[in-house]
């Protein structure tokens, strides 16, 4: 442990001798025009891969997430001991006709 505390009182005195001249010749020299690189970067790289994703999420989708589960009455879900203090009371205050299950099963639809 002492180790540790010399290592760390070493770092500190070194960390104060260095200037700010000395800090920024530590780093690589930088192109002035190493902006268009990234930009190229980003026109190449970045956009398709972003346009690809949104294919891959939005466009390839098959339309299966949207169908409710099958409902299974299971006897520890859907309790209702007090009906809730809006609407009917059987509906929760963000109930969603299509996933969630009332303590029945899912609301019938007319589509």
């Amino acid at each position: 442990m002492s180790h540790l505390a010399r290592t760390y009182v070493k770092f500190l005195q070194q960390s104060k001798t260095s200037t700010l001249g000395q800090v920024r010749q530590m780093s690589a020299g930088h192109d002035p025009d190493g902006w268009k690189m990234w930009k190229k970067v980003f026109f190449l790289v970045g956009i398709p891969v972003i346009v690809l994703g949104h294919v891959n999420a939005f466009g390839m989708s098959d339309g299966s997430e949207h169908m409710a589960p099958e409902f299974v009455p299971y006897d520890h879900l859907r309790i209702r001991t007090k009906g809730f203090p809006w609407g009917d009371g059987n509906h929760s205050l963000i109930h969603n006709n299509h996933l969630n299950a009332l303590p029945n099963g899912y609301e019938e639809h007319e589509e």
